[in-house]
């Protein structure tokens, strides 16, 4: 029995609907999925408590004793991301010492915030929640993942930065949001079916885009069909098949970013499963 968990949004629903519901051929693994916000993912998966999950690639730098990266899996903002949003317009330098909702420390939307402005007081809110604490002015900004990224204009919102943008603008790479890891300690054979599974269940869905896309619908949040369409496209998509070398490239920078800004102790080693 393999213990596998993701997030509950469309995108990862969209990723793991072949495997949730028996598409393709597991070759004997039984997988039982468990469905949590990727913060709380972050948190189990630093106490090693599931087999495959996934996680922010900022999180993947304290994970590097205990897991290795799937080679399949990723979501990438390739000139897109978490965006950055306030009740009203504000340039850049307004952002410095401001209380801004992130959706957890440890994910890759807080470290790129930090790179992008180091000085502000972060305020750690659910994810869901953020929208309303902007709104209602708990928070000055608030730092939008996952659908979102979206709708934040309809709360009447305005989007001060895109951290997948600027970092485009920075690096020319694409922005490492989440991948999926698996634990060093299974056997070779078994990280290999998996990687075999992840793929083929993000293959499946792209290929059968419709049937996939129904349901990740219970997983929406409020999206009406051509937006979730729109939103599962950008981050499921060919960077999600596999990394390729400018993906893992982006991995390594975004890390080395953050330890260089001491972010990140140490110097992350970035290490990748065999591709099946």
């Amino acid at each position: 029995m393999i213990r596998l968990a993701h997030s509950p949004d469309s995108d990862d629903a969209f990723m793991f609907y072949a495997l949730a519901t028996g598409k393709i051929d597991t070759e004997g693994l039984t997988y039982v999925h468990e469905l949590q916000d990727i913060e709380t993912l972050n948190q189990r998966a630093r106490r090693g408590e599931l087999d495959v999950t996934a996680v922010s690639i900022h999180a993947y730098a304290y994970l590097t004793d205990r897991y290795v990266l799937l080679p399949h899996g990723a979501s990438m903002g390739d000139g897109y991301g978490p965006r950055l949003v306030a009740p009203r317009p504000m340039l850049r330098s307004e952002v410095r010492g401001r209380r801004i909702a992130i959706p957890g420390p440890l994910t890759t939307a807080y470290l790129a915030l930090k790179l992008y402005e180091p000085d502000f007081v972060p305020v750690p809110t659910p994810f869901d929640e953020i929208e309303d604490a902007v709104a209602s002015g708990q928070v000055e900004l608030g730092l939008l993942i996952h659908e979102g990224q979206l709708t934040f204009a309809d709360r009447g919102l305005h989007l001060v930065a895109d951290m997948g943008a600027w970092w485009k603008d920075e690096t020319s790479l694409p922005l490492p949001l989440g991948g999926n890891v698996v634990r060093k300690d299974l056997d070779s054979d078994t990280i290999a079916k998996i990687s075999r599974h992840l793929r083929a269940s993000i293959a499946y869905s792209l290929d059968h885009r419709g049937d996939a896309l129904s349901h990740a619908m219970q997983y929406a949040r409020g999206l009406e069909a051509a937006q979730a369409d729109t939103f599962v496209g950008m981050y499921v998509n060919a960077w999600t098949l596999d990394y390729g070398a400018a993906g893992r490239a982006a991995v390594q920078r975004l890390l080395e970013r953050g330890a260089a800004a001491g972010i990140i102790p140490g110097s992350p080693r970035v290490e990748f499963a065999e591709d099946p």
